[in-house]
């Protein structure tokens, strides 16, 4: 893997030399020498076909002076010539093609390994990132730079640099045969050529910018209104998210018309450029022709050079175009990779060694935002074995404990232990591989239940997901389904109920079987029937493990070995169900809330 280069600076431009620079490790590999080799047989290759176009002009000339000599002998020489310009032509083409083949695997091979490499950024990234992001956004971007990477190599390794050298080798031509003022019109045309296409291009590159953030919105504008689409259903918002998402489109278009019409006077500059130098050049030799220094064959012979040279000229501003419009491209994604990460393991990190499955907060400062603070100095304890509950208003901080506890974000001050060992300390490989849950919102993949279930552990064999299966109180609803395991459960699960979903959780979270348990507000979404039977599978799951359960409803928890009552941020209360009643705080207070709100319901369901 190439070396880590990154400067973390979010106002760095990388659309250019810098980001060309970052990218070479890529396209060198230091431990791939078959990659390497590629890569010289490709550039002998180029040099092959460079050379063969440079033959060309000869042969052709020869072949046309020949034919104003008469004679057997001379008809010989001619079709020599002519069959030796075919056989030339041939082996060019020949060149070309074979240095594409032998370099496809190296271009391939660096566009997976930087795609790797962002997305793996991308999962080593704070829940804050991911959050603020938009998915749509973050995909194209991706999407646009991986493209970029195969076509910018192509044109800088088999355009310009071969253009460079056949310039430098016909401008030695030139000299030879036709004197300076030939190579001095050419330098100038050459010269005038790249300042044209360069500053067009660079005003382009702004419309090109801007355009790009506008297709990136208006993609997320979209994946974000499909995402939600019960929501847009449910408050007849249809005609809102059209509009939306026409407003995005529209400004869309407009800023690619700019573009498209842009490059249009970029290709009249450049051909007024290209075919100034073809006439001055042409009336040059035609005039030494004239006077008798020239014969016809050094017509043919100029005009051949020219052609070839003008064809990848002709082609240098789209070269460059498309080499610029790559870097911007590539540039986001190397913006991607310089995204700093937040949480990160310690240099020499241990892993987390569990005996004794205790979780504690010790004096844990905690907000999203500097100026919000949620937790504030929390302490508490999770004996092992024991079954801890939280409950708390909404906004007391009782999911962002579950949070702290996966270390998506670390506190301000303050420890999370277990086992008696800092979690900031350990790796988050392994202090995630001892912690379970069961969420509020069980997201799904878009992939069959057996999948699904599976996703816990990635060793996990079909007996393994059976038996979760059975332990979740899942397989009455499998063994109804005509494809079983293989199910298809739909985008986020949406073709399951809530409980089937929180079943699947479940199930997840036994394949992994992990010491810790966290139960996130896991039955707040279901109905009291769906609650009942999923809270006698949470209380079977949690036999023998750890478990700390944040609820909603205490009545889901009134069992518990110990219940922490959360308010703004602090320990209000602790003690047992019913201790807590007998205290007659807060949580008697929410308990009797909540009953006579249950008894409210009850009568009028009566």
């Amino acid at each position: 893997m190439p070396p880590d280069t990154a400067v973390h600076d979010p106002r760095a431009r990388h659309d250019g030399w810098r980001t060309l620079a970052r990218f070479l490790p890529y396209l060198w590999p230091r431990d791939n020498p078959a990659l390497r080799r590629r890569i010289v047989v490709a550039t002998l290759l180029i040099l092959a076909s460079t050379g063969s176009q440079l033959v060309l002009p000869y042969l052709l000339k020869w072949a046309i002076d020949a034919m104003g000599v008469t004679g057997p002998k001379a008809l010989t020489l001619v079709m020599l010539m002519v069959l030796g310009y075919a056989a030339v032509r041939f082996a060019g083409v020949g060149f070309d093609n074979l240095r594409n083949i032998v370099f496809e695997r190296v271009g391939q091979d660096a566009t997976r390994s930087l795609a790797e490499n962002v997305f793996s950024q991308l999962h080593k990234l704070s829940l804050r990132f991911h959050l603020a992001r938009r998915t749509g956004e973050v995909t194209k971007t991706i999407e646009r730079g991986t493209k970029s990477i195969d076509t910018m190599l192509y044109f800088m390794l088999f355009n310009i640099a071969p253009t460079v050298l056949q310039l430098l080798v016909v401008g030695v031509i030139f000299y030879i045969n036709f004197g300076w003022p030939l190579v001095i019109a050419t330098t100038v045309a050459v010269v005038a050529y790249i300042w044209v296409t360069r500053a067009i291009t660079e005003w382009r590159t702004a419309l090109r910018e801007r355009m790009n953030r506008l297709d990136g919105k208006a993609l997320a504008h979209a994946v974000d209104s499909l995402l939600n689409y019960e929501t847009v259903k449910y408050f007849g918002a249809e005609a809102r998210e059209e509009a939306r998402y026409a407003k995005a489109t529209t400004e869309y278009a407009h800023a690619a018309v700019k573009s498209e019409n842009s490059l249009g006077l970029l290709n009249i500059a450049q051909g007024l450029v290209v075919n100034l130098l073809m006439a001055a050049a042409m009336a040059w030799t035609v005039y030494g022709w004239w006077q008798g220094r020239y014969s016809a064959g050094q017509l043919v012979f100029v005009q051949t050079y020219l052609a070839q040279l003008f064809r990848p000229l002709d082609m240098l501003g789209m070269v460059y175009r498309t080499i610029r419009q790559g870097l911007i491209d590539m540039a986001e994604m190397f913006r991607l990779l310089d995204e700093p990460q937040e949480v990160a393991d310690v240099p020499g990190a241990p892993a987390l060694v569990i005996k004794r499955p205790s979780v504690v907060f010790d004096n844990v400062l905690f907000g999203y935002e500097k100026d919000r603070t949620i937790l504030k100095g929390l302490s508490f304890e999770v004996p092992a074995g024991q079954n801890i509950a939280i409950v708390g208003p909404s906004g007391a901080g009782k999911s962002t404990i579950a949070r702290l506890l996966f270390r998506f974000y670390d506190p301000w001050s303050g420890r999370i232990l277990i086992d008696g060992q800092d979690i900031a300390q350990v790796t988050q490989t392994s202090l995630r591989a001892a912690l379970g849950i069961v969420p509020q919102d069980s997201v799904l993949f878009n992939e069959t239940i057996g999948y699904n279930i599976a996703y816990g552990r990635g060793d996990a064999t079909q007996a393994d997901v059976e038996a979760a299966a059975k332990g979740a109180a899942l397989m009455p609803l499998i063994e109804r389904l005509p494809q079983g395991f293989q199910t298809e459960v739909g985008e986020r699960g949406l073709k399951l109920s809530g409980g089937e979903k929180q079943r699947v959780a479940i199930a997840r979270t036994l394949v992994k079987n992990p010491p810790i348990l966290l139960l996130d507000e896991a039955t707040s979404a279901l109905d009291t029937r769906t609650e009942q039977d999923i809270l006698a599978t949470l209380h079977r799951v949690s036999e023998d493990r750890t478990s700390l359960s944040i609820a909603h409803r205490l009545s889901t928890i009134a069992d518990s070995d110990k219940i922490l009552v959360l308010q703004d941020g602090q320990l209000a209360e602790s003690g047992s169900h019913l201790e807590l009643l007998r205290r007659d705080g807060l949580y008697a207070e929410m308990w009797a809330r909540q009953a006579a709100e249950q008894e409210e319901f009850e009568e009028a369901a009566e």
